[in-house]
């Protein structure tokens, strides 16, 4: 076997570790493969001879492409209240294996949401030592900290994590039994039912992309988000349940076109989270099984 092979073989043993990493730093499927990609590019031009440990040497060079994928998106981004939803990762059956290694550990919309929040050096920190365990002393030559500096970075990162993005309830069919619930007292107009599944500082993201005039929202609170989804509740009979990243989500569609899916932060019970996307470039982007 000649030395590239080996090193092609070795890559991909590591590509679906590299790319569950690129997911959760930059909330995007296309960037995350772009990033894997330019891994593979840099790891070609490399004389590996010295390399000790590939599979963390591959992990630092796909973080730091992510680093500076980040602080370029956020040097351009001109409109900080805009929402723009993380790509979503949709099963409309059971889990599909390929997504298995990206949605370990389950990394569902309402963190990644939270996750575009923090500083990319917080986020950096955060994914690489609280999600894949990287030690300190190498996220903080990674982004020229010391190892205690790097430590604050996470602890920062997790503090606005814990506080914002709840963990989700770990009983799928409880999941999906709280979301029943919520679609059908939507097509009832059950303003009292959607209250009492909704958690009371329940979140609602909204992103309809740039060609809509209103193309996002955010909307807090049981009693307002409870208002809102009594108008889109006609649309409950076009629902069907999925998964959207590995837990309880709807996909609303129409003659075949899909108009909406909807993720779930069900929390205690009480759904603490609602991203819906219903941009329709993003959505005809989708595998949906259609």
């Amino acid at each position: 076997m000649g030395e590239d092979t080996w090193l092609a073989e070795r890559f991909e043993q590591q590509r679906p570790q590299l790319r569950a990493v690129a997911y959760r730093m930059l909330g995007s499927l296309t960037e995350a493969e772009d990033a894997v990609q330019e891994t593979w590019l840099r790891l070609a031009r490399t004389d590996t001879t010295e390399v000790d440990n590939l599979a963390a040497w591959l992990t630092t060079v796909v973080a730091r492409v992510c680093l500076n994928t980040l602080r370029a998106r956020a040097s351009r981004r001109e409109d900080p209240l805009d929402v723009r939803l993380p790509d979503p990762v949709v099963d409309v059956a059971e889990a599909d294996p390929a997504h298995a290694a990206v949605l370990a550990d389950s990394v569902g919309l309402a963190l990644l949401v939270v996750l575009d929040t923090l500083t990319p050096t917080e986020r950096l920190a955060f994914v690489l030592h609280d999600m894949f365990g990287v030690p300190f002393e190498e996220i903080g030559a990674l982004v020229d900290r010391s190892p205690a500096a790097a430590r604050q970075l996470a602890s920062r990162a997790r503090r606005r994590v814990r506080g914002q993005a709840p963990a989700p309830d770990p009983d799928l069919a409880r999941q999906r039994e709280v979301v029943t619930a919520f679609l059908a007292a939507a097509r009832e107009g059950d303003f009292d039912g959607l209250v009492a599944v909704l958690h009371p500082d329940v979140v609602l993201r909204s992103d309809g992309g740039t060609a809509r005039a209103r193309h996002s929202t955010v909307l807090t609170g049981a009693r307002v988000v409870a208002a809102q989804a009594t108008t889109f509740g006609r649309f409950s009979p076009f629902a069907r349940p999925v998964l959207v990243n590995g837990a309880a989500g709807v996909l609303v569609s129409a003659a075949g076109r899909p108009l909406s899916v909807m993720a779930f932060t069900v929390t205690g019970g009480r759904i603490a989270a609602i991203d819906v996307i219903a941009d329709p470039e993003r959505l005809a982007a989708l595998d949906l099984g259609r």
